[in-house]
């Protein structure tokens, strides 16, 4: 395969995934402060099937459309009022969430173990980056901050967690079978 072919695969992967995660965006359980909502999973399943880099390039792509003003944030928002509003933490957690998560399979295995184990800890990511956005924006104390912040998203979180590392390694395995993912790093069968 030659370079531009391959540059133009990756690019397809990261638009497909940055589309994902904004129809994921749009299922949603409304709270109070912030809602939850499908975001988180697909930035898992793309951190789990794409890896650290091109995972968080979805997310930077994803990022990107919303801050333009397309309705792909949560509750069919966009703009750049809702990345420096109350939630707009949690969307630049997605980028560091995805990369933290692709990197710690990219590591170890692409297990559905080993992804659980990295999907909680890209759950962590994005809750500390939405906590501390929503604790500057509102003004709150942190205990205000992760009392709003954190312990709603825990429970979903961890379910969310499990399921992007599912799908994400089955839907992986099957892409990699079908020599859609040849450029991506170690694979286990």
């Amino acid at each position: 395969m030659n370079q531009q072919s391959n540059k133009l695969r990756i690019m397809l992967k990261v638009a497909i995934f940055a589309a994902i995660t904004a129809i994921l965006a749009q299922v949603e359980i409304p709270l109070p402060l912030i809602p939850i909502s499908g975001q988180t999973l697909a930035v898992g399943i793309a951190a789990t099937i794409l890896g650290s880099r091109q995972g968080a390039l979805a997310m930077v792509l994803y990022m990107a459309i919303g801050a333009v003003g397309l309705p792909v944030f949560a509750g069919f928002s966009g703009g750049p009022q809702v990345l420096v509003g109350p939630s707009g933490g949690y969307v630049f957690g997605f980028i560091a969430a995805a990369y933290v998560t692709g990197l710690i399979l990219e590591k170890t295995k692409f297990t559905i173990p080993m992804a659980v184990i990295a999907n909680i800890m890209g759950m962590f990511v994005t809750l500390a980056f939405g906590t501390v956005q929503l604790k500057l924006v509102l003004d709150l104390g942190w205990n205000a901050a992760i009392v709003a912040g954190v312990y709603p998203f825990l429970v979903v979180g961890f379910i969310k967690a499990f399921l992007a590392s599912w799908i994400g390694i089955v839907v992986r395995r099957r892409l990699v079978q079908a020599k859609l993912l040849g450029d991506m790093p170690k694979e286990v069968a």
